[in-house]
């Protein structure tokens, strides 16, 4: 009489280990879970903090005041015309945080130091709304006038309060591939995060000195120890922590034939206008100074 000496109940192999491995795996799972570590909870974490929208300060008289939630946005190319087919031409962008992902999970908040790109991204959230801040004691309302110093600070409580700065460029300390001025953001002000506002054609620039600054307008932004502009490097793309491709931002001057500014030079302090939308009012100054250039 011939015994079954195997059936569908006889465990074979390393199942103890298995048995093993798959506890382990849900007790690190549960861990993860408790301490908020799981790829969905840090999602969830970053869009209740840096992209949490922010509503910018109104501009009554369409100027720009210190003490106004801002964000700093370059214009994309007008001109597409000087782009090869394989290049794409430069889209809107404004300036952005760039935080390391561990430390404002458990912080909260901005913590220095930080790196800045150009985000394509424009909606107003933490990441990319500033405040105008003085350096010479102006009061919070006083507008910001053309060639006055002033410094570009994050937001206090979730921004962290950190100040836009730039140094001159050294053989250790340089964008990586531009190799152009570093711009980055720092928790202490100096006379490295001493920035001015310049009229962006160059002609006016001494009529125009003392006069307050408008709103959504291009101007240019200008580094006062180096004398150096703020600078959008349109051909040179940075992968970020969040897996958005942006812009390289530096501190460069750019001039065309004609000794100005060229376009990646020229930025928009842009605020909410009572009644209006932003972004007609950006599409209305971009028609206006493209048919000012070609007049």
């Amino acid at each position: 009489m011939s015994v079954r000496t195997y059936n569908p109940s006889v465990r074979v192999g390393n199942w103890n280990e298995d048995i093993q491995l798959e506890e382990d795996t849900l007790k690190e799972f549960l861990q993860k879970r408790e301490s908020g570590e799981l790829l969905y909870q840090k999602r969830t974490k970053l869009e209740q903090t840096i992209f949490k929208t922010i509503n910018l300060s109104i501009s009554r008289d369409g100027f720009v005041h210190f003490g106004d939630k801002v964000s700093i946005r370059c214009p994309g190319a007008l001109d597409k015309t000087q782009y090869f087919a394989h290049i794409e031409p430069r889209n809107d962008c404004q300036l952005a945080v760039v935080p390391q992902i561990n430390k404002i999970l458990y912080s909260n908040k901005f913590e220095a130091p930080c790196n800045v790109t150009g985000s394509r991204d424009c909606a107003s959230n933490l990441r990319s709304t500033f405040v105008i801040k003085s350096k010479d004691g102006t009061r919070d309302g006083e507008p910001l006038r053309y060639g006055q110093v002033f410094y570009l600070s994050t937001m206090d409580n979730e921004g962290g309060n950190l100040l836009l700065q730039s140094d001159r460029l050294t053989l250790h300390k340089s964008p990586n591939k531009s190799r152009h001025q570093e711009v980055c953001l720092v928790s202490e002000p100096s006379s490295l995060t001493e920035w001015k506002i310049l009229h962006f054609k160059p002609k006016l620039r001494f009529e125009y000195e003392g006069v307050p600054v408008p709103a959504n307008d291009k101007v240019i932004i200008n580094h006062v120890v180096t004398n150096q502009d703020l600078c959008v490097e349109e051909d040179i793309a940075i992968r970020t922590s969040f897996g958005t491709c942006e812009y390289e931002i530096t501190a460069c001057t750019k001039l065309d034939s004609h000794r100005a500014e060229k376009e990646q030079n020229h930025w928009m302090i842009v605020m909410g206008m009572p009644g209006d939308d932003i972004y007609p009012i950006l599409e209305a100054s971009r028609e206006t100074t493209a048919g000012t250039s070609s007049s």
